[in-house]
């Protein structure tokens, strides 16, 4: 099968998450024999701000990653219909230019030989909704969304069975436990400061427990404005700016434990769906404690495969537990790999998305005239 994907970008995770998730299931379709493009536009804000923080040095440990993954760079929408030329299966993610979105609609309109999907992974649809309905998706097939929640919102706006939930999950040939285990100290987040949407969160169940166990705690991620940097300065933590997400399995395994603290948005009116660093973290098999999260889908077993705080004293006494029970540590660790490796690897989800392709009725294939 030919897969084209059209993603924000692929080349650059610089406050992009779902690049982490794109990146490994696109390199699970090409393990499984699929011929896979994956589209980008030229001058695309995420790489856009991760040349500016570090220059063409930034894009290495992507490439070294993932040398299988050489994504098609295009200016303007016009290219589009050279971009799916041949495709069976068209997938565009929701940070694409509605231009875009909608010029790929057209062409599978005007009798396209692909089927056609739109894959939402943000809270727009909840905190924006106006501005997802305008997006043209008359013309595609269906949505995949990053959680029944969000499933639910597409039902409503009248895509029934047109609406598939398709979870993010951890690309495990890059997150995995380390090799030879070495020294661990400390907590470690690595997590963007975005639009101050999870302020109240970060400095309840994460800068001021660690502060008050005694506990380092690195940060890593990107859009910390100076007022977030003065807070974690006031709660010692340590600020070490943006990490490439390659390197991530490495940062995890110099620390004791993780925290999970959601966004606001998904801890509230999009319940259920976790950040992409839960999976990754657990599939690393570090020890992580979660901030309050319903996970109303049962993805995850809590307080087995992760520690779940329901305010700030609980995640006090669950950080002392993880510093001082080695026992502990190893059960967690344990049980989170279990749960990652069995349910929610991206060989996992490249599987699900054939299984929905080969659910779409084909289109008809019109004779050139």
């Amino acid at each position: 099968m030919k897969i084209v994907y059209f993603t924000h970008s692929l080349l650059s995770c610089w406050n992009h998450g779902n690049a982490h998730f794109l990146r490994g299931v696109l390199r699970e379709l090409i393990a499984l024999g699929h011929d896979v493009r994956a589209c980008e536009p030229a001058g695309n804000w995420s790489l856009t701000n991760l040349l500016a923080d570090r220059g063409e040095a930034g894009l290495a440990p992507f490439r070294q990653a993932y040398p299988e993954l050489a994504p098609v760079t295009y200016d303007g929408v016009p290219a589009a219909e050279a971009l799916v030329d041949g495709a069976d299966l068209v997938i565009v993610h929701e940070w694409n230019d509605p231009a875009l979105v909608a010029e790929v609609g057209r062409l599978r309109a005007r009798g396209g030989r692909f089927q056609l999907l739109f894959h939402d992974t943000h809270h727009r649809a909840v905190s924006e909704p106006a501005a997802m309905q305008a997006y043209d998706l008359s013309a595609y097939d269906g949505v995949l969304a990053f959680g029944e929640t969000l499933s639910e919102v597409y039902r409503g706006w009248g895509w029934r069975d047109r609406v598939w939930t398709w979870h993010e999950a951890a690309d495990t040939r890059l997150f995995h436990p380390p090799h030879v285990e070495g020294t661990r100290e400390g907590l470690v987040w690595i997590g963007n400061w975005g639009d101050g949407e999870r302020t109240a969160e970060l400095e309840r169940f994460l800068f001021a427990p660690a502060q008050a166990v005694g506990l380092p705690l690195d940060i890593y991620g990107v859009r910390y404005p100076d007022e977030a940097k003065a807070m974690l300065a006031a709660h010692n933590a340590r600020y070490r700016g943006w990490a490439p997400n390659a390197t991530a399995p490495a940062i995890f395994a110099r620390h004791l434990a993780t925290v999970h603290v959601p966004r606001r948005y998904y801890a509230t009116i999009l319940p259920g769906i976790p950040t992409i660093r839960m999976f990754e973290a657990l599939a690393c098999g570090i020890p992580l404690v979660s901030a309050p999260w319903d996970d109303s889908e049962q993805l995850f077993r809590p307080n087995r495969d992760y520690l779940l705080a329901a305010d700030g004293a609980a995640m006090m006494a669950h950080m002392r537990d993880v510093r001082e029970d080695t026992t502990l540590r190893a059960s967690l660790s344990a049980a989170g790999l279990e749960t990652i490796r069995a349910r929610h690897t991206c060989a996992h989800r490249a599987a699900e998305l054939l299984a929905i392709a080969a659910s779409l009725t084909a289109p008809k294939r019109k004779d050139a005239a």
